[in-house]
């Protein structure tokens, strides 16, 4: 039995210190992917209390059958969708980089590497929230987060197909909405 599902187990007897540990094992992975969802890190560490709270509550509907953060991570990213639906709330460029962790480190960068970098990340992350919800969230779950197509078909509650389906669309989009967007595309 692993660690999480000895965790599970005793949570699930009223031990409330062993639901904390699971928290404190995922709760920086699943703010991460709901900053990219909502782009917002006030907004996503609300999904994220609210998505910890609610599985609390239905800890005793985790089947198994996935890992557990998937099935945390279903529950934020609908918990998300609904709150986008309701608020359509923006944060500013500026913020999300901030907040978002971009920094990539570069072997001796050339004097303007950083800001060339800062540029693309920032052209990047324009087009990714330009994206529907549908293409954004598929799009994370498989490039950000590294989700396996069956994966995200079970967070979604979509086909496999459906799901190449938009993350394809997606790609496509967002390379057409840098390329409308630059005058010099990730170059």
């Amino acid at each position: 039995m692993s660690q999480e599902s000895q965790l599970i187990e005793l949570a699930l007897r009223g031990d409330h210190a062993a639901f904390t540990t699971l928290v404190e094992l995922n709760q920086d992975r699943l703010f991460a992917s709901m900053l990219q969802v909502t782009g917002s890190p006030e907004e996503a560490e609300e999904v994220v209390q609210d998505a910890f709270i609610r599985a609390f509550m239905k800890l005793n509907t985790f089947q198994g059958n996935s890992q557990f953060f998937t099935w945390l991570y279903r529950i934020a990213f609908n918990s998300a969708l609904s709150r986008r639906r309701r608020y359509r709330s923006k944060v500013s460029l500026d913020q999300l980089r901030d907040h978002a962790g971009t920094e990539i480190v570069v072997e001796q960068p050339s004097v303007d590497e950083p800001l060339l970098q800062g540029e693309r990340i920032a052209i990047v992350q324009r087009a990714i929230q330009e994206l529907s919800e549908d293409h954004r969230a598929i799009l994370v779950l498989r490039e950000m987060e590294g989700f396996s197509y069956e994966q995200i078909a079970e967070i979604a509650g979509i086909s496999i197909g459906t799901v190449r389906s938009r993350l394809s669309r997606a790609r496509a989009q967002l390379k057409n909405i840098i390329e409308a967007n630059s005058e010099d595309p990730l170059n």
